[in-house]
């Protein structure tokens, strides 16, 4: 949903229908006061924000929405009638996206609207491994269940990490520490059942994805119930 906060009707009218023409979703405020207390129960995906407003207006809008956490990501493009080369830079340094001088063309706006957006989009990494809501992120070396994250210990880490590599595969428990604990650790296999049962503890309702394989090892059933 895209945001267009602009006092002349007109013009906001047709910014709210160029948008909703080209694929997005958009509504318009007429005022910073309205638009401000919209803010509270609802986030848009991108503001276009015009500088001169009844009420709070623009300059003011970015200070208290970029002093909140919980605003402050939203992408912003400021829209002033001005032009001067003072109020482009106050604008960026207040944190705008981008901005726009008046009198714009509509497609520009729409164009503006869809590169901030491309740029402001958060990154995915390519190399996740997941399994329902169950998330390994090699990338961060994270995980999270049900989008809480889950701390383990490098090994715990380690072992996951070749189960989601790899399911379906039943792996010895010398295999596991030859994987994991790398070829020369001397060690007892009973190292590995103490790491697999903290790993399943701290994995909670997923914690029976590491199915036991009788006198063989471990692996990771895929087709599971929590």
């Amino acid at each position: 949903m895209i945001w267009c906060v602009e006092d002349d009707s007109s013009i906001r009218d047709i910014e709210v229908y160029a948008l909703t023409s080209t694929g997005f979703e958009a509504i318009g405020f007429e005022d910073g006061d309205s638009f401000w207390n919209a803010l509270q129960s609802e986030k848009p995906e991108l503001i276009v924000l015009d500088v001169m407003l009844p009420g709070k207006d623009g300059v003011t809008l970015l200070k208290l929405m970029k002093a909140n956490e919980a605003f402050a990501d939203i992408p912003v493009i400021m829209a002033t009638a001005k032009g001067s080369e003072y109020d482009k830079i106050q604008s960026l340094d207040l944190g705008a996206d981008d901005y726009l001088v008046k009198p714009f063309g509509i497609m520009e706006m729409v164009s503006r609207v869809k590169a901030v957006l491309r740029r402001c989009k958060p990154k995915v990494s390519s190399n996740l491994l997941k399994l329902d809501g169950l998330v390994l992120n090699p990338d961060e070396h994270t995980v999270t269940v049900d989008g809480e994250r889950v701390i383990l210990t490098y090994k715990e880490y380690e072992l996951l990490h070749l189960f989601l590599s790899q399911p379906g595969i039943a792996f010895t428990r010398e295999q596991l520490l030859s994987s994991v604990w790398n070829t020369e650790y001397a060690g007892e296999t009973r190292t590995v059942d103490m790491h697999i049962r903290t790993l399943r503890q701290k994995l909670g309702n997923y914690g029976n994805i590491i199915e036991t394989v009788r006198n063989v090892g471990y692996r990771l059933e895929c087709g599971y119930d929590k």
